[in-house]
């Protein structure tokens, strides 16, 4: 079986398929077309890859990771591979400016209150069990009623009797998760299109960024502040009105919450920052996950009846679909503390780690037969899309949830769905795996099954 289905895309991309290892760039224009063609090669020939001079200070290099064992071992280890992010707050804590000095300087919500919030590694750790674990951690699950009601929402607008089409990104797997995401921190439906404007604003890097480090032009950046312009505000002016009216939503939590880690309450600004992280990290990992599985199920006859009569396997679908087709294929966020060997490949001390989780969730050393879709195997959650360990992604938890709910109630309700015309496969620039557009041909089931959501 092919890595990824060759559409007409593959061809046109303005990079030609990989063949040998010198032909890989992973982070050229049109890579994203033949991403799974270099891993293979990668595995075989170069599963460690160094990009001289490609560190985050002069005179050091940056490393790519494609093996399962390698960046599993990362992950678990903040303190032999050290967190950039982490490592960028302590140096701010160092300088001991409040929250605000921060802001001018960096003129990031998040930055801001990260730097206030979880400096260190055990910070990080407080900051997530007490400020957004109750609502997309551990406490996610009571948001099932939420996001059922949204899914079968959406699919009332555009269902209809005997075949029809619809283009899926758009009526579905883009609004579900904005509107989940919107629910749970308390903002209006109608207020959709500007977040949505503003998150795209803020992944800015990781779309049109160059290189593993994602990084932009001063013009770009002039761009991406002048379109987050009203974020902050619009923010404070609801955490003024939840402060006064509190209602069960997570900033109105966030507004009353004592966080015991640094015993004090927190500041609108902090507030405003873990708000954009939800913003930022809500939304494009289960939009994508979403559409991704959408073309698995129509490149795997069959599949989508056998889940419509046993939701039993649906759990397994959601994690295969994310292994297959990871979402965020990787991401460049540790640094070695001390020299290392990956793969007999001589890593030194300072060196940047670029984690390829897209390569290590199809790696054959980990995954019996990778690029099948195997609703049967065992472990299906050892794939590393949201990463692992002490900084899993925080809200993985939850777009599973949103994932699994919203293929049990398209389950219930349509019978089969095959791609319809007028997909050109053309994938979204950056580290998201993704096509802009998704059209499908689907059959309206006659009657509605109510067999559950594969919880």
């Amino acid at each position: 079986m092919t890595s990824y289905p060759r559409h007409a895309n593959h061809e046109s991309s303005p990079m030609s398929c990989p063949v040998h290892v010198d032909d890989i760039d992973l982070f050229g224009e049109g890579a994203q077309e033949h991403w799974y063609d270099a891993y293979k090669i990668l595995h075989r020939d170069a599963p460690v890859v160094r990009i001289p001079d490609g560190g985050l200070t002069p005179g050091t290099d940056a490393f790519i990771l494609t093996k399962h064992r390698d960046i599993l071992e990362v992950v678990k280890d903040p303190v032999r591979f050290k967190s950039v992010t982490t490592m960028r707050l302590a140096k701010l804590a160092e300088q001991g400016l409040t929250g605000d000095e921060v802001y001018a300087q960096h003129n990031s919500l998040m930055t801001a209150s990260m730097a206030t919030l979880r400096p260190t590694q055990e910070l990080y750790f407080q900051h997530r069990k007490e400020l957004t674990d109750p609502w997309v951690g551990a406490g996610a699950l009571r948001h099932r009623e939420m996001i059922e009601r949204h899914a079968h929402e959406l699919i009332d607008e555009w269902i209809d009797d005997g075949e029809f089409e619809v283009e899926f990104i758009s009526r579905f797997a883009r609004p579900l998760p904005q509107r989940v995401m919107a629910t749970i921190l308390g903002f209006p439906l109608e207020d959709i299109p500007r977040l949505a404007a503003w998150g795209d604003a803020a992944v800015t890097p990781f779309v049109h960024g160059l290189n593993h480090k994602h990084e932009i032009t001063p013009d770009q950046a002039e761009d991406m502040a002048a379109r987050l312009d009203g974020f902050q505000e619009y923010i404070y002016e609801h955490v003024t009105q939840k402060r006064r009216d509190p209602q069960d939503d997570m900033v109105s939590f966030l507004c009353g919450a004592h966080y015991e880690a640094l015993d004090r309450k927190l500041t609108d600004l902090e507030i405003a920052g873990i708000v954009h992280a939800m913003i930022l990290g809500g939304l494009e990992t289960t939009q994508y996950a979403l559409e991704e599985q959408a073309q698995l199920l129509c490149e795997h006859p069959g599949t989508f009846e056998q889940l419509r009569t046993d939701r039993t396997k649906l759990r397994t679908f959601v994690e295969e679909g994310m292994r297959m087709r990871s979402p965020t294929q990787g991401l460049s966020t540790r640094v070695t503390a001390r020299d290392e060997v990956f793969q007999g490949v001589d890593v030194p001390a300072g060196s940047l780690l670029h984690m390829r989780f897209g390569a290590a969730n199809v790696d054959a050393d980990e995954f019996d037969d990778p690029f099948d879709l195997d609703l049967d195997r065992e472990g299906a959650t050892r794939h590393l899309a949201f990463s692992t360990g002490p900084r899993v992604c925080p809200g993985a938890t939850v777009s599973r949830l949103e994932q699994r709910i919203a293929w049990g109630a398209l389950l219930d309700r349509i019978e089969s769905i095959e791609y319809a015309d007028g997909n050109t496969w053309r994938h979204q620039p950056g580290i998201m795996l993704g096509t802009l557009e998704l059209h499908l041909r689907c059959t309206k089931a006659a009657e509605p099954l109510t067999v559950g959501t594969g919880r």
